[in-house]
C-alpha cells in the first residue's frame, strides 16, 4: 500500500465504519435513477448505494429493497422525502427488511420520525445545508449529516459546497460523521474534503451515466454533451411558494417547470389547495418530469436533473472503475501532500 493509499484509508476509516462498505462513497438519491441495479452495483463495488423512494408508494419501495438484496449482500440504504404523505409507512417498510441506514431529504425530520427510524434500530442521516441546522440535527439524535451544496443536482440550497464545508465541518465533523456533497466529480476534491475533517463523500451525476444505470441511452448522451455552465437552477416565481430549486440541465421543461409553479400558486390564491398539497403536487410534477427523461428518453420535456460537475461525466463506465478511479485520484492527491 502506497503512503497515499493508507493516508486516504485512514482519513475514510469513519465513515466506512458508519456506514460498513469498503470506501467512504455514498451514491447520492437520484429518482427514477438510483433503482436496484444502479444501488446494487455501487454497494458491489465497495462504495453505498442508496435507493430514491422519492413519490414511490410503501409497495413499490418493499420491491425495489427486495429486488436490491436479490442483487447485493453488501450494506446499502434508502433515501426517504420528509414530505411524503406516507413516511411512517415508508419507515415500516425499511424496518421489515432491515435497511440499516435511512437517509432523510427535504426538510426537518417531522415529529416522530426520528425516533420510529432509530427505534428500528437504522443509523439517520440528515442533510444540513446551514451551520444552525446542523447544529440541530445533531442535537435531535441523527447520526451523521450530509453537507450539499448548491453545484448539485436536484434540490438545492443558496449555498456552494466549499463555503459550507469550511463553515460546518471545523464545528461539527468530531461529534458525528459528515458527508460532503454537490460539485464533486473527481478524486483531489474528496481528498481535500477528508482534510478538511469529512468522514466521506456523496456523488449523484458522477454515477447517472454509469454502465449498471438504467437511465435511458438519450439521457445518458445529454449528460456527455452538457458542460457545467449548462446545469442551470429553476426559478422561483413565487415568494409564497417555497418551493426549493433543483438544478438540471436546460431545455424546454425548464419553461413547463415556471408555468407549474403559477398554476400551483393561483390554486394557493384561490383557496383550493393548502400549502402542504402545493408543495406535494410540485414534487409529484418532479417525479413524472424526471421519468420522461430518464425513463423514456425524452430529453426536451423531461428534467434532466444534473450537478455542475456534469461537465466531467464523458462516457458510459462501469460502476468499479468510477469508484476505483475516485479513489486513486484521491490517494495520489493525499501522496502528494505528504511529499
Amino acid at each position: 500500500m502506497t503512503i497515499g493509499e493508507e493516508r486516504l484509508q485512514r482519513r475514510m476509516a469513519r465513515g466506512i465504519e458508519f456506514l460498513g462498505s469498503e470506501t467512504a462513497i455514498l451514491c447520492g438519491a437520484m429518482s427514477w435513477v438510483s433503482e436496484r441495479n444502479l444501488v446494487a452495483a455501487i454497494s458491489n463495488a465497495g462504495g453505498f448505494g442508496l435507493i430514491a423512494c422519492g413519490a414511490m408508494t410503501p409497495e413499490l419501495l418493499d420491491a425495489e429493497i427486495t429486488g436490491t438484496k436479490a442483487l447485493t449482500d453488501k450494506p446499502f440504504g434508502v433515501n426517504l422525502i420528509t414530505m411524503h404523505p406516507q413516511l411512517f409507512e415508508l419507515i415500516d417498510v425499511c424496518a421489515k427488511h432491515g435497511v440499516t441506514h435511512i437517509v432523510l431529504a427535504g426538510g426537518l425530520p417531522p415529529a416522530g420520525s426520528l425516533d420510529a427510524i432509530k427505534g428500528n434500530g437504522a443509523k439517520l442521516i440528515c442533510f444540513a445545508p446551514a451551520l444552525s441546522l446542523a447544529k440541530k440535527l445533531i442535537r435531535s439524535g441523527v447520526d451523521a449529516l450530509v453537507v450539499e451544496g448548491m453545484e448539485a443536482g436536484g434540490h438545492i440550497g443558496p449555498v456552494s459546497t466549499s463555503v459550507l464545508a469550511q463553515e460546518i465541518l471545523p464545528e461539527v465533523s468530531e461529534q458525528v460523521p459528515v458527508f460532503v456533497a454537490g460539485g464533486i466529480g473527481r478524486g483531489e476534491a474528496i481528498a481535500g474534503y477528508l482534510d478538511m475533517g469529512a468522514a466521506g463523500v456523496q456523488l449523484g451525476t458522477r454515477f447517472a451515466c454509469a454502465t449498471e444505470s438504467i437511465a435511458h441511452a438519450n439521457f445518458k448522451k445529454a449528460f456527455f454533451r452538457a458542460s457545467a455552465r449548462d446545469a442551470i437552477s429553476s426559478v422561483q416565481i413565487d415568494p409564497r411558494l417555497p418551493v426549493i430549486p433543483v438544478r438540471a440541465l436546460k431545455n424546454a421543461s425548464s419553461e413547463l417547470f415556471t408555468a407549474k409553479q403559477r398554476e400551483v400558486a393561483q390554486l394557493l390564491d384561490e383557496g383550493k389547495v393548502e400549502m402542504m398539497e402545493a408543495q406535494l403536487q410540485i414534487e409529484h410534477y418532479w417525479a413524472g418530469a424526471l421519468r420522461r427523461a430518464v425513463i423514456e428518453g425524452d430529453v426536451d420535456n423531461g428534467s434532466l436533473m444534473a450537478g455542475q460537475s456534469v461537465g466531467m461525466v464523458t462516457k458510459e463506465e462501469p460502476v468499479a472503475d468510477i469508484i476505483a478511479q475516485l479513489m486513486a485520484e484521491a490517494a495520489a492527491a493525499l501522496e502528494k501532500r505528504a511529499a
